[in-house]
C-alpha cells in the first residue's frame, strides 16, 4: 500500500510518502497505527495521539474502524481548520 503524510504528521516522520506492505493481521487503519507506532521514535511521536489525525483512504475521509487492503493509498493529516 502507499502511506502519504501531511502537515506535522511528515514533519515528524520525517517523509512525505511510502510504499507499505500491509502485514496479513493488519485489517483497520486503527491496528495499522498500532504497526507503525513500533517502527521507530519518528513514527511513535506522529501517531501518539491518533485522535489529533484524520484519515483518507483512496482519497475519502474515513474513520480509523476502515478496511484495509494492499493496493490501498492511505494519508493521514491533522483536522484541517478554516481561517
Amino acid at each position: 500500500m502507499t502511506l502519504l503524510y501531511f502537515a506535522w504528521v511528515r514533519q515528524k516522520i520525517g517523509r512525505g510518502d511510502e510504499s507499505f506492505a500491509l502485514p496479513a493481521h493488519v485489517r483497520t487503519i486503527a491496528q495499522l497505527i498500532e504497526v507503525l507506532r513500533d517502527r521507530g521514535p519518528n513514527y511513535r511521536a506522529a501517531f501518539a495521539e491518533p485522535d489529533r489525525l484524520r484519515a483518507a483512504l483512496n482519497q475519502e475521509h474515513v474513520r480509523f474502524d476502515a478496511p484495509l487492503r494492499d493496493e490501498d493509498e492511505l494519508a493521514f493529516f491533522p483536522p484541517v481548520t478554516g481561517g
